[in-house]
């Protein structure tokens, strides 16, 4: 019997199945699409036929999300292009370059030596090939992130960096005393503290372009945190410390760009043989425990002999370090950025037992524990960074005098309002909603954090 209605419903020409009825999508659903409405919207009934049949082929899906990425970018780029073209055509009008109270917005001095006190709160300029000739090692990520959001390789002169500046000035320059014979104290050992995104970093990078350029010896390390991270460590049985073969080879590279004509000039002080240690995923060499340093070597001799043998290179570091501290002909500076890297615990780690590591403290590797300390009589320079989230330490740091710490602070107001117009001026914010009012707002509410005031200005109406 049931045959047979099954039989019969199949031979009956007047059976018509109902329509299937497609649910339109639901507004919510363009909150979690990564494509417009726009493009929707063009695409009609086929993106309604979409919603039927499930996605079969998720890489499909991550091509339309590059697709999309890529087309935000080219929006991005264009927009770029068009403000870039602008302000090209407002250097031909010098009455934007006013500041706060008809200021100039820009000095005129073309030498970080020359800065004075008039200066302070107006933007230098600086020229793009230069900089990376004075810095071959790199910049610090806040400097890049400046230039690229204003479009202009320009930074703020703060009265702070004038400080810094003329500390060591005078160190090197005793004339610049004041008449009385006393003098302003001055501090041959400096940590940059304070606040998240008060210019530490940028601070650092200026001082070293300015050395360099009175023809100082700066050994500068932008990143500091790449010591204790990375690479290949092994514990010297000699020593007893951490030897980091791959650091130590980047670092004297990094040394040799900008100083290799001062280095052949300098003549070694130390002829002792340079240890050998374990090279970057090598070993130690067989029968060779050292390797000579001849007595006509000059610095740069020395440099060579640790980015020619993995093997030295750390040995020929922590050398450096004792063969800089000799140097009397021209003056020396370190500089150190992310300083508050080396004094917690590094990435690496020592088997203690058969199901535990014990972690390497910073001040256990080689080139750490041989730059780190601030207690000898050479000019030395360390700035906190706060981007690499080492966490708050303690006050008095060992191996650091107690007077040595000094915290910069944000920005001011008079240096707000000279930021403020400077990105105004750059086309950073929308210029008729720009007033005295509105960035004293955001100032307040940023609390002078530059960064943040960087984030916020453009959204200013």
């Amino acid at each position: 019997m049931l045959r047979f209605l099954v039989r019969s419903s199949l031979k009956n020409p007047k059976w018509n199945p109902k329509p299937i009825i497609v649910i339109p999508q639901s507004p919510l659903h363009s909150h979690f699409s990564t494509k417009s409405g726009k493009s929707s919207a063009s695409k009609g009934n086929k993106n309604k036929a979409d919603v039927q049949k499930p996605n079969k082929n998720p890489k499909r899906s991550g091509l339309d999300d590059s697709k999309n990425a890529v087309s935000d970018t080219k929006e991005t780029t264009d927009e770029r292009v068009l403000r870039a073209r602008l302000l090209a055509q407002d250097e031909k009008n010098p009455s934007l370059n006013a500041g706060p109270n008809g200021r100039p917005l820009f000095t005129d001095i073309s030498s970080l030596s020359q800065l004075s006190r008039k200066d302070t709160c107006s933007y230098f300029k600086f020229g793009e090939k230069e900089l990376n000739q004075m810095l071959p090692e790199g910049l610090p990520t806040g400097m890049v992130k400046e230039f690229e959001e204003s479009m202009r390789s320009a930074l703020l002169v703060r009265q702070s960096f004038l400080d810094l500046r003329d500390n060591f000035r005078r160190i090197v320059d005793p004339p610049l005393l004041s008449s009385d014979g006393k003098g302003l104290k001055v501090r041959k050992q400096i940590v940059l503290d304070g606040p998240v995104n008060c210019g530490k970093s940028i601070m650092l990078a200026m001082l070293v372009h300015w050395a360099r350029e009175e023809g100082w010896l700066v050994f500068y390390v932008p990143r500091g945190r790449e010591w204790t991270h990375g690479g290949y460590f092994y514990k010297n049985p000699i020593t007893g410390l951490w030897d980091t073969p791959i650091q130590a080879e980047n670092a004297l590279k990094d040394f040799v760009k900008y100083n290799e004509s001062l280095l052949k000039q300098l003549p070694c002080h130390i002829f002792d043989p340079v240890p050998l240690g374990e090279g970057a995923g090598i070993g130690l060499l067989k029968g060779v425990d050292s390797v000579s340093v001849p007595e006509s070597s000059t610095l740069y001799d020395l440099v060579q002999i640790g980015i020619e043998q993995t093997h030295a290179a750390v040995g020929v570091v922590v050398r450096l370090r004792k063969e800089l501290s000799l140097v009397k002909d021209i003056p020396v500076l370190f500089a150190i950025d992310q300083y508050n890297n080396w004094f917690t615990f590094s990435e690496y780690e020592e088997p203690a037992t058969m199901r535990s590591c014990r972690p390497v403290h910073a001040r256990e590797l080689a080139m750490v524990n041989a730059f780190r300390s601030m207690m000898h009589n050479s000019m030395m320079v360390g700035a906190f960074s706060h981007s690499t989230a080492v966490g708050k330490l303690r006050k008095d740091l060992p191996d650091v005098p107690l007077d040595a710490r000094v915290n910069l602070p944000r920005y001011s107001l008079d240096e707000a309002a000279a930021v403020c117009h400077y990105y105004h001026r750059q086309r950073l914010l929308p210029r008729e909603a720009f007033s005295e009012e509105s960035w004293k707002k955001i100032y307040y509410l940023s609390n002078g954090n530059g960064a943040e005031m960087r984030v916020l200005l453009p959204l200013m109406q």
